[in-house]
């Protein structure tokens, strides 16, 4: 039987109650990298990647024994792709929770009008929406400290206008990337400048529960300081960056017209968060209080 408590039902009886701090109980992750956790490898988790939408459900499975999540993210998907091959799955799955992150690829490596790009988003917001389920909604991160990939600042920020008004129609919360300022920090990113380290993953996954108005374990970490660098350090490591991650990544997209091809999603089936051994409430993989020790980088 279940009681009630001021946060809501609780599991059980009279002895060792739960507060269910939450209405959710199947969760599906949509989008592309950036939901899939690309930049916070974890060779114990589906995939061998952890990211923020991992790190959300396990907070949102405590005092929740049925809860099950599902993560139909690919690399390098675009958003009409993401569209494609994620709605319709992901509505066969009937979560009450849905996040979906779009349109990043779009914008930044195939020059596509953000206007444009926002009917698309808007007709699959609505698709989800139709279903009662809750969504949540990301807008872009600033990259205008970023070299090359600062040009497209100015369309990042007309996408996040049109991703509000998206949200506003169809009653979806917001995780505003754009506006969580610790993101500007190097060491919430991974080398590659594109991905989210794990301290970035970690910052991102307590500012979308924050955002759910979901209670939970997670503790801000801040980044050590780094030592101060001159003008010509700073161009000598874009140089580096250019040479081992822009020039590939670029030759890549090249050579492979669709590099996101025969790729298939981490968690394409809802199930629990944790194994029979890590009961809800552990921490998978990287033990967030050693995240900053992790995060020594340029």
């Amino acid at each position: 039987m279940n009681a009630t408590s001021p946060n809501g039902p609780v599991e059980g009886g009279s002895q060792g109650m739960v507060p269910r701090l939450h209405p959710w109980s199947r969760y599906a992750a949509l989008g592309d990298s950036f939901t899939e956790g690309v930049g916070d490898p974890e060779p114990r988790s589906p995939g061998g990647m952890r990211g923020w939408a991992d790190r959300v459900a396990e907070e949102l499975s405590n005092g929740h024994p049925d809860f099950a999540y599902a993560n139909l993210a690919v690399s390098g998907k675009l958003l009409h792709q993401i569209l494609d091959e994620q709605l319709g799955p992901a509505l066969e799955l009937r979560p009450d929770l849905v996040t979906l992150n779009a349109g990043g690829n779009d914008l930044l490596f195939h020059r596509t009008d953000p206007d444009s790009l926002a009917l698309e988003l808007d007709a699959g917001v609505e698709a989800l929406a139709a279903t009662g389920a809750s969504i949540l909604l990301f807008t872009g991160p600033d990259w205008g400290a970023t070299p090359v990939l600062g040009r497209t600042r100015g369309k990042v920020a007309i996408f996040n206008e049109n991703i509000r008004l998206v949200a506003a129609r169809h009653d979806a919360v917001i995780a505003d990337l754009w506006a969580l300022r610790q993101l500007t920090h190097p060491q919430m990113w991974d080398p590659d400048r594109l991905h989210f380290s794990p301290l970035g993953q970690h910052t991102i996954a307590i500012m979308v529960l924050d955002a759910l108005n979901v209670p939970h374990s997670l503790e801000p970490l801040a980044p050590r300081p780094l030592p101060e660098r001159s003008w010509r350090e700073a161009r000598a490591d874009d140089a580096v960056w250019a040479r081992e991650y822009l020039v590939p990544w670029v030759l890549r997209r090249l050579r492979q017209r669709n590099p996101a091809q025969g790729r298939h999603p981490k968690r394409p089936q809802p199930g629990p968060v944790f194994g029979a051994a890590m009961p809800p409430g552990s921490y998978v993989g990287t033990d967030p209080r050693n995240l900053t020790a992790r995060e020594d980088r340029p």
